[in-house]
């Protein structure tokens, strides 16, 4: 990886290697530089959305126009879509790749936030849905990992991010 590019930089170029076009949206303030990145980069079309149900449907309409597509969301908003991603996704076979949070671990303070750290991985692994931790900037290029998986087993695979590699640094 270039030592000069930010994490988010690298992110977005492993969105571009994955032919990812569209990103859909839902506010989070963990992942507020990654939607801001991404809105003004010209390689992407931006979509933000007002429920995490609607960046689902959006990205699972776009696999069917042919158009490469990632929704971005916090984990509490991947936690109030579980029903449309098993419904839409696991039952018609839509791949779909979910950026989200690594909320409620040692380095979050927010002791709201507990429960999506207690809750979340146990759900993704009751569903058997596959996801990966990217905890370090060296774990940036797996990413495109997830897409490859989850065209292969058309089903959807989260991407969770740690708050520090989603801080705009290197």
């Amino acid at each position: 990886m270039t030592e000069s590019k930010t994490n988010l930089s690298l992110i977005l170029d492993v969105l571009e290697k994955a032919n990812v076009r569209l990103v859909a949206t839902l506010p989070d303030d963990w992942v507020a530089p990654l939607i801001k990145a991404v809105n003004s980069d010209e390689r992407f079309i931006h979509a933000p959305v007002n429920r995490e149900e609607a960046a689902v449907g959006l990205c699972s309409g776009s696999f069917f126009g042919g158009i490469g597509s990632v929704a971005v969301m916090g984990a509490s908003g991947l936690m109030t879509c579980i029903y449309a991603i098993t419904k839409v996704n696991y039952q018609y076979e839509i791949p779909l790749v979910l950026f989200t949070t690594l909320r409620g671990d040692l380095h979050d303070l927010r002791n709201h936030q507990v429960a999506n750290g207690v809750y979340m991985l146990p759900i993704l692994d009751t569903l058997n849905m596959p996801y990966i931790i990217v905890d370090s900037r060296e774990k940036i290029s797996d990413i495109y990992s997830a897409f490859a998986h989850a065209r292969v087993i058309n089903r959807c695979v989260v991407v969770a991010f740690t708050r520090s590699v989603l801080r705009d640094s290197n």
